[in-house]
């Protein structure tokens, strides 16, 4: 495994730096009956992908999560949810491109995201719909899983994840592809990655 260029530990850092500024002013949408956000914070962990390939989304996912650990009210609740609702999304299209050549190249043409898009969706909801009601919910509300079942159906959890990454990897993919993130790309990752 190659060593990180400085120029990638940079974009690392900046890129999971905005992550959590994204998260503590939370733009978006939260519905106001159910507390579940669509929100632009891992927006920036698919933009790694894209650059950098799957480590990269990796490292930058995993900083992003400390970060809004240390800083956002949501504390290690929200970052441990985002990272867990996210991952499969990244690490799907991530190794949708092994051997296929550059995660970077392969992805420019929008329309071959949709498998490993829709795949991950369904691996997402698999963990997600459980770890809401096992996990997140009873934490952060103090209902049981029975009574969160009850308030919380979980098409609803299931429509707002799916929502959630039409919009990052939607948002992810423009950024890159068409308003001229790919310049930040490393050479060699456009040729070889």
């Amino acid at each position: 495994m190659r060593k990180l260029k400085t120029k990638e530990i940079a974009m690392a850092a900046g890129l999971a730096a905005i992550s959590a500024v994204l998260q503590l002013i939370h733009i978006g949408y939260q519905a106001p009956q159910f507390g579940m956000w669509i929100d632009f914070v891992a927006v920036t962990w698919i933009i790694g992908i894209f650059l950098f390939g799957p480590r990269m989304a990796f490292i930058v996912s995993i900083m992003g999560a400390i970060m809004i650990t240390l800083f956002a009210p949501e504390t290690w609740l929200g970052a441990s949810m985002k990272w867990l609702a996210s991952f499969p999304i990244w690490f799907l299209l991530g190794i949708w491109t092994f051997k296929k050549g550059s995660v970077f190249e392969y992805y420019k043409k929008w329309w071959k995201l949709l498998i490993p898009l829709i795949i991950g969706i369904i691996i997402r909801c698999l963990i997600i719909i459980p770890a809401n009601y096992f996990y997140a919910i009873p934490i952060w509300t103090g209902l049981t899983t029975t009574k969160a079942m009850i308030v919380i159906p979980w098409p609803i959890i299931a429509i707002f994840n799916i929502f959630q990454s039409f919009v990052d990897v939607g948002i992810a993919w423009l950024l890159v592809y068409k308003f001229g993130l790919n310049r930040f790309a490393p050479k060699q990752s456009a040729e070889t990655d």
